[in-house]
């Protein structure tokens, strides 16, 4: 088994959990000012937070180009719909409107974090 369990550098770890829960209706499982787990109904990891600059980790130092440079979070998520009204009531910057994503063949919207991570969920296939 190989799992993947992206860590990215925030300015504040709690605002950043609550946005994603919000937006995912994922769930915290660490909590606190400096590290969080974000998972899933059935505990899979789904995304981690770190705060900038805590625990002398060398690439969590600075955000010394634009957070997510080079970086886009991608959620596949089973209900799209509500995603999607979730996304819109959270008062963030709308990138693209649900559309088709012509290559994947399924429906998309994209969003700024309040990091300014360019976050992208997509319907499941």
């Amino acid at each position: 088994m190989i799992r993947n369990e992206v860590i990215i550098g925030v300015a504040a770890v709690e605002k950043s959990s609550r946005w994603y829960q919000r937006l995912l209706d994922c769930h915290s499982q660490h909590g606190g000012d400096t590290f969080e787990i974000l998972t899933d109904d059935d505990g899979t990891v789904v995304l981690c937070l770190h705060k900038w600059e805590a625990h002398g980790h060398p690439t969590l130092i600075a955000p010394v180009a634009a957070p997510g440079n080079g970086l886009i979070l991608f959620f596949r998520v089973s209900d799209f719909e509500k995603k999607w009204t979730n996304a819109t009531a959270l008062s963030t910057e709308i990138a693209a409107p649900p559309h088709l994503n012509n290559n994947s063949g399924c429906m998309e919207f994209s969003l700024r974090d309040p990091d300014g991570y360019y976050v992208t969920v997509s319907a499941a296939r």
